[in-house]
């Protein structure tokens, strides 16, 4: 059983979704966010990476950075730029990229489920990522970013969805300068709001498509707060927290590329030698590998289609038979000597989004030495893995588009 809860968003007004709405915290530097906010006193970016509201010199860590936030956030509030709902509800939230649109509900997700793997995880997460986070819940008193979830499809789900969308128009609704098209509608009728509620009590699990260090922060935040109230109930918001729901067929998983600085003190010869070894190598005209297990290779100016060799990876294996996995384990450690690509300064990644030109332009600035364009990892896959209690490799996925933060924001209280 899972569950969605309704709740009293905070959002902007209609006249300003669209200068409020703000790519993810995770996704832009801080100078790109400076640039993305100038001029833009309305951007949520003023909340999610409000550094760039201090001098350049404040360490992102600084409390100072969390305070501005939630003054940001407040400040924002009391302008009425954002306001609250006055009952609880879910919302659609639509977007369009490339003519295809892909259809979610936000709603509140429980920490409960999280804790008893109910949402379940494929990734691991770093202490450091999961306490600026919590930090920014804690003194914004807020879930400002969204979690990304994603479960098999349900028949009552879709058709409440595509019913409520034929018959009310979206009270959000633009293109941003991504061309990207985002639409939400909130669903105000109690009634399909509870049958849709239903409805997620017949899933039997969630899974955590991106957002895993939001999730885990949302999860030690709810944690904390319960133990520090001795009238704990159950029901209070901090034991829930902001998600979209998307079924798995409505989602696209882009291939999340690598970058590799050196050959590891080997010349071209001795390097395509040892790559032979476990891949059959031939120069092509396509960057992008069309099959699993198989690799597209960008060197000295040119394209290079790397098919696994059979034998070199077990193909049952819901881990060891992942691309990534393939190219870890028979190319980046034993000939590159990447041997933790999470910690090495030796291999950068690159999102699908980006395309190919992104790794040939930064190989042939000599930036890196080596690119690999990856096969995408599916949704089955990632089901499976967290099915199975694994953990996927780094950068593993890639999710296109992504949420924009500051169009609904869950009060913690």
């Amino acid at each position: 059983m899972s569950t969605i809860r309704p709740f009293k968003a905070i959002r902007p007004k209609k006249e300003y979704s669209e200068k409020v709405a703000s790519k993810p915290y995770d996704v832009l530097s801080s100078d790109e966010a400076r640039v993305e906010a100038m001029d833009n006193d309305y951007s949520f970016l003023h909340v999610v990476k409000s550094e760039i509201d201090l001098p350049k010199n404040v360490d992102h860590y600084d409390i100072k950075v969390y305070e501005k936030a939630r003054d940001n956030f407040n400040s924002m509030v009391n302008k009425g730029i954002l306001f609250q709902d006055e009952k609880p509800m879910l919302y659609i939230y639509s977007q369009t990229m490339n003519g295809r649109t892909q259809y979610g509900i936000m709603g509140c997700a429980s920490v409960e489920e999280y804790e008893k793997n109910i949402i379940k995880k494929h990734e691991l997460t770093r202490k450091d990522k999961e306490d600026d986070r919590c930090r920014h819940v804690e003194i914004t008193n807020a879930n400002t970013g969204v979690v990304f979830l994603t479960y098999r499809d349900n028949d009552g789900v879709n058709n409440s969805v595509s019913t409520w969308i034929k018959n009310n128009k979206p009270e959000y609704s633009f293109i941003a300068p991504d061309g990207i098209k985002h639409e939400v509608w909130p669903i105000y009728d109690e009634k399909v709001v509870a049958q849709i509620v239903g409805f997620f009590k017949e899933i039997p699990t969630l899974y955590i498509a991106d957002g895993h260090h939001r999730s885990a922060s949302a999860y030690r935040v709810g944690a904390k707060k319960r133990d520090e109230n001795s009238k704990h109930r159950g029901d209070e918001e901090y034991n829930f927290f902001l998600a979209t729901y998307f079924p798995a067929s409505h989602l696209m998983i882009m291939d999340y590329n690598r970058l590799v600085k050196d050959l590891n003190g080997m010349n071209t010869d001795q390097f395509m030698t040892a790559v032979t070894r476990n891949f059959d190598v031939t120069q092509t005209n396509n960057p992008k590998p069309t099959s699993p297990a198989t690799f597209g290779m960008y060197m000295d100016g040119k394209w290079y289609t790397l098919k696994a060799k059979k034998g070199s990876y077990p193909e049952k294996d819901p881990i060891k038979s992942l691309d990534v996995a393939i190219l870890q384990n028979n190319l980046l450690h034993p000939v590159l000597g990447i041997g933790d690509p999470r910690t090495d300064n030796r291999i950068d990644f690159v999102g699908g989004i980006r395309g190919t030109k992104e790794l040939e332009k930064r190989v042939n600035s000599g930036e890196c030495k080596i690119a690999f364009s990856m096969y995408p990892t599916t949704v089955a896959q990632l089901m499976n893995v967290a099915d199975a209690g694994l953990i996927m490799p780094p950068k593993s996925t890639w999710f296109e588009p992504k949420l924009r933060d500051g169009l609904i924001v869950h009060k913690l209280s």
